[in-house]
């Protein structure tokens, strides 16, 4: 019997079940495993994969982050953690699992990704227009020597935050996403509120798990000074280094955080097919919960 071509083999549904050989898969491309990373994925959003014809896991995977209120069906979509086997490279796979995901799964839907300079020219192919850029910043934190006067409440959230941070979530993300950040406090080590003088929530802030590093996201603050005072609150709670992704036109805290010891490390184009750009308000959106959600 002739083995079918790796283009014609199907794509399936992932679930959680599938999390280990997702994590298989991103080691065997140089990427850290990030088994915590991919069990909110699978939980909150939709895996597609490829099981590999060899037996061994997966040839290739991604996962999609819906968002918008369940009864009118998805407003935007993130795809992410898009990756083919090394054996399995440079063989229509990811183009194939790529194309099922945007023209058939989420045919009209409008989408957005972050690519590497490597995956940029395949997902300009299939219709994505860069619209942005993200900084990835790594490092140990230095606190600074000589902070600001304290204009910014930052405190631990409590449940009674929840539906003020979705609220705002909403508002400063431009659609909801509410089966994403419900799980927040499950999954990060630390989530902190802002507040105002007033009392009024001005941005929150996680602080979750990867490997070796805790990545600060989502980060979202009123400004500047509020974006700070979260971090610096976060990076007091671990010893591990720190890893974020900012928007690029946030330069002052970029500058800021290269101040405190993280180093540029990468960056990825923000891209999006269907929409002129990502809905919502960037100025108050520093950065993401994860690149693989948007």
């Amino acid at each position: 019997m002739t083995p079918p071509h790796l283009t014609d083999l199907p794509i399936r549904a992932l679930t959680v079940e599938d999390l280990r050989h997702c994590a298989d898969l991103s080691e065997d491309r140089g990427w850290p495993r990030e088994d915590h990373k991919w069990g909110l994925l699978l939980a909150a959003g939709n895996g597609y994969g490829i099981d590999a014809p060899d037996g061994l896991g997966l040839a290739a995977a991604c996962v999609v982050t819906s968002y918008g209120y369940p009864h009118a069906g998805p407003e935007l979509a993130a795809i992410g953690m898009v990756l083919v086997a090394a054996r399995y490279a440079r063989q229509g796979l990811g183009r194939r699992l790529m194309t099922h995901v945007c023209d058939d799964v989420l045919k009209g839907v409008p989408l957005t990704l972050h690519a590497t300079p490597n995956g940029r020219p395949l997902y300009e192919e299939l219709g994505f227009d860069t619209t942005g850029r993200a900084e990835m910043l790594l490092g140990s934190f230095r606190p600074d020597p000589a902070p600001e006067a304290d204009t910014v409440e930052v405190r631990p959230a409590t449940a009674e935050d929840i539906p003020r941070i979705l609220r705002l979530d909403t508002e400063v993300f431009g659609t909801d996403r509410t089966h994403m950040i419900t799980r927040l406090p499950a999954f990060a080590d630390r989530l902190l509120v802002a507040e105002d003088a007033a009392g009024d929530l001005t941005g929150y802030a996680a602080i979750w798990p990867n490997m070796e590093t805790h990545v600060i996201g989502p980060l979202i603050a009123r400004d500047s000074a509020g974006a700070r005072a979260l971090v610096t609150a976060l990076a007091a709670a671990t010893d591990r280094p720190l890893r974020t992704d900012i928007d690029v036109r946030h330069e002052e805290l970029v500058a800021w955080l290269k101040e405190r010891g993280l180093e540029s490390v990468a960056f990825n184009s923000v891209m999006t097919r269907g929409l002129p750009g990502l809905p919502g308000d960037w100025t108050r959106r520093w950065a993401p919960l994860t690149v693989a959600a948007g």
